[in-house]
């Protein structure tokens, strides 16, 4: 009988201590992870200021690359004298300056005409005889104009 109860134990799928180890399956090998896709490569072209640094291919007689170039050299410079404070207005703490015809008020930005273009300022400062702007980063003063 107790040959048939081992015998049952077994068929149940119990284990005893001096059974063999069950056949479990192997465990698949690690992979290494893949490696991370390259960023795709990106085209740089730089337009040339001169003829020396390069030209057109269709048009090589062509100076339209370096008009670019020339003009973008002249729109970063701005006259002091083509901006004008024509007045302020309001009161202390609420300052409104009127620059060449434009209303700003401490922190606004905006575009001005002047005989060179537009011109886009910031209003940084306004005191009763002086207002501080910023363009392209630099800053100046405007005394405000005396009739």
């Amino acid at each position: 009988m107790a040959g048939g109860a081992a015998l049952l134990q077994t068929a149940l799928g119990a284990t005893d201590k001096t059974a063999p180890a069950k056949n479990t399956p192997a465990k698949p090998a690690l992979t290494k992870p893949a490696a991370p896709k390259a960023a795709p490569v990106r085209s740089v072209f730089v337009m040339p200021t001169n003829a020396r640094e390069g030209r057109d291919p269709f048009f090589p007689e062509s100076p339209r690359p370096f008009e670019a170039a020339t003009a973008a050299a002249t729109r970063n410079v701005v006259e002091a004298s083509s901006l004008v404070c024509k007045g302020v207005l309001g009161t202390p703490g609420q300052f409104v300056a009127i620059i060449n015809n434009h209303a700003f008020a401490v922190g606004d930005e905006g575009e001005v005409k002047t005989a060179g273009g537009r011109v886009r300022i910031r209003c940084v400062e306004i005191r009763k005889n002086l207002v501080s702007i910023e363009i392209n980063g630099q800053r100046r003063d405007l005394n405000i104009e005396a009739r």
